[in-house]
C-alpha cells in the first residue's frame, strides 16, 4: 500500500491515483481521509505523524505527497561546471530514515509519492523503490500514443479510424490533457459515427499551429517521413514555406527561452513573459523538457542559415525549406554539412 508514481505524462498519473482511490472504498468516505502534502516544504516528522494518524470511520486513510523526490536529484556545480552534485553529497538529511517510517506506519495508511520525471541514480528513489508499488509514465509518442487514442476513444464509447487517429497524433502530441479535451468534441461532433480524418481537421481549431509543434517534434526526433509528410500538409492547407520557415524558428527560439527560465519561474509568469497561450505553453513546456539543448540550439543554427539562403537568392524559400528539414532529420553531427552536401 505504497506508491511511487513518477514520470512527465501528469495526465496519465492523475488517471493511476483515481485507480487508487477507487481501489479503497467508497469515494465520499475516503475523501474525508484524504490528505495531500507539498513535498517542497514537508518534514520527516509531519510525514511520520500522518502516516500513523488513524482514518475517520473508514478503512483506510491516504496520504499523497507531490514533489519531494524531484529534491534529490542531480543539479549542475555552479563551482564545478561539469560535475553533477545530489543532495546525497551530503546524505540525505532526516530523509535517510524515510524507509524506517514508511515501513512503521499504520497498517491502515497508503502513501503515495508522485513526481515529475526523475533519474534513476536519485538517491531517495533508489532507496525507497524496493518498497513500493513503482510506476513510470513517459510521455506518449509515435504508435504507443496512437494506441492511447484508440483506447481512449472505446474507453468514451466511440470509435475512430487509424487515419483519424494518426492525425490527431501528429496535431496535438503527448499533451494528454489538451487530447482527452479534442476527443471529447469529436465525440460530440461525431454523434455516434466512427471519427474520421476530416472531423480532426474541421474541429481541431488550433490545427496548423498544432503542425508547427508537430513538424518541430518530427525535426528534432529526426523522424523524416513524418516531417514531410506534416510539411505537404501545411502546404495543402495554405501555409507558404516563408510562413513555415517563420514559426519553425519561433517555436524553437521559445523553447530555448523556455528552457533557461524553467529553472526561475514558475509556467504562469513564462506563459506572461512570452506571451503564450495555454495550449502553446503547454506544449513548449513539454518539447524544452523533450529536447537536449544542443540539438535545439544546432536545429536553431540551420534554420538561420536557411533564412540567408532565401534572402540572398541561393536558393528558392520552397527548395531551402525541404533541403533543411532533410539535413536536420539526419544529421547525427553537431552540423549539418556533416551530412547534406550543400551545393
Amino acid at each position: 500500500m505504497f506508491y511511487i508514481l513518477y514520470g512527465e505524462d501528469d495526465f496519465s498519473i492523475h488517471q493511476a491515483l483515481g485507480e487508487i482511490k477507487e481501489g479503497l472504498g467508497d469515494a465520499g468516505t475516503l475523501a474525508v481521509n484524504t490528505l495531500s502534502l507539498d513535498g517542497e516544504h514537508l518534514t520527516l516528522n509531519e510525514l511520520r505523524h500522518n502516516c500513523n494518524t488513524v482514518p475517520f470511520l473508514a478503512p483506510y486513510r491516504l496520504v499523497v505527497v507531490k514533489g519531494l523526490l524531484k529534491h534529490f536529484e542531480a543539479r549542475a556545480s555552479k563551482l564545478h561546471p561539469g560535475r553533477a552534485i545530489t543532495k546525497a553529497d551530503g546524505g540525505l538529511g532526516e530523509w535517510k530514515d524515510l524507509r524506517c517510517c514508511i515501513e512503521q506506519r499504520a497498517p491502515t495508511t497508503v502513501l503515495v509519492l508522485i513526481d515529475g520525471k526523475l533519474s534513476k541514480q536519485n538517491p531517495l528513489l533508489k532507496e525507497l523503490s524496493p518498497l513500493a508499488k513503482l510506476r513510470v509514465f513517459s510521455l506518449l509518442r509515435s504508435k504507443r500514443l496512437t494506441t492511447w487514442i484508440q483506447q481512449w476513444v472505446t474507453k468514451k464509447n466511440g470509435a475512430i479510424t487509424p487515419e483519424a487517429a494518426n492525425l490527431l497524433a501528429e496535431l496535438i502530441g503527448g499533451n494528454l490533457w489538451a487530447m482527452s479535451n479534442e476527443i471529447d468534441k469529436l465525440l460530440l461532433y461525431a454523434e455516434g459515427r466512427s471519427i474520421e480524418e476530416n472531423d480532426v481537421r474541421q474541429l481541431v481549431s488550433y490545427a496548423q499551429e498544432a503542425n508547427i509543434f508537430a513538424l518541430v517534434d518530427a525535426v528534432l526526433e529526426r523522424q523524416p517521413e513524418i516531417a514531410h509528410r506534416i510539411l505537404h500538409r501545411l502546404y495543402q492547407e495554405g501555409a507558404s514555406s516563408a510562413y513555415v520557415l517563420v514559426m519553425i524558428t519561433r517555436q524553437l527560439r521559445l523553447i530555448v527561452q523556455t528552457k533557461e527560465l524553467s529553472s526561475r519561474l514558475s509556467p504562469t509568469q513564462i506563459q506572461a513573459k512570452l506571451g503564450l497561450k495555454s495550449y502553446a505553453l503547454d506544449k513548449t513546456l513539454d518539447q524544452a523538457k523533450s529536447y537536449d539543448f544542443e540539438r535545439i540550439k544546432q536545429a536553431y543554427g540551420r534554420l538561420l542559415e536557411a533564412d540567408v539562403d532565401i534572402k540572398t537568392g541561393r536558393y528558392n524559400d520552397r527548395i531551402a525549406l525541404e533541403l533543411l528539414i532533410a539535413e536536420l532529420c539526419y544529421s547525427k553531427g553537431t552540423h549539418s554539412n556533416n551530412v547534406v552536401e550543400r551545393y
